[in-house]
């Protein structure tokens, strides 16, 4: 299934404001994702008019995670599950190459493969492997290792 309209990510992810760093999901599909994102200066990631290195992490992190999140937030036949809990984290990085750093105002494309991909009952490993570009200079290149797993929620 590939997604043809920009979708919001936030339907993707349990990630808000301040630690949302993808604005919207441009393709998706079981193995490829592509994320933009518009640098403004209220970011948390941002330094003397700089988006830091690890805020171009987060943001690779976020996009690659879209696609393992998505089975949590939508059952088979696309419908959405509510009071969805999901906890996930980066557990490596590899070969990471930042070439330059982007600044307030610019809008970053992040694109992920699938490598490999080990689905549990409730949690799921990734390897993608990522690439993030500011019209065509290429800021970061990655392979990344995402752990996600569903959380049970208690209610009191």
């Amino acid at each position: 299934m590939k997604t043809t309209s920009a979708v919001d990510i936030q339907n993707y992810l349990p990630h808000r404001a301040p630690m949302l760093m993808v604005d919207l999901i441009l393709d998706i599909d079981a193995n490829f994702v592509e994320t933009i994102f518009l640098i403004k200066e209220d970011n948390v990631f941002i330094q003397n008019n700089v988006f830091i290195e690890a805020g171009l992490i987060e943001n690779t992190a976020q996009t690659c995670s879209a696609i393992v999140g998505k089975k949590y937030f939508f059952d088979d036949n696309g419908i959405e599950n509510e009071n969805v809990n999901v906890i996930g984290f980066i557990s490596a990085l590899k070969s990471v190459k930042i070439h330059a750093l982007p600044k307030v105002g610019d809008t970053i494309i992040t694109k992920a493969d699938l490598v490999s991909k080990f689905t549990g009952d409730d949690y799921t490993l990734c390897t993608m492997k990522c690439k993030s570009l500011v019209e065509d200079q290429i800021l970061l290149e990655c392979e990344i290792n995402l752990f996600i797993q569903k959380t049970i929620s208690v209610s009191q």
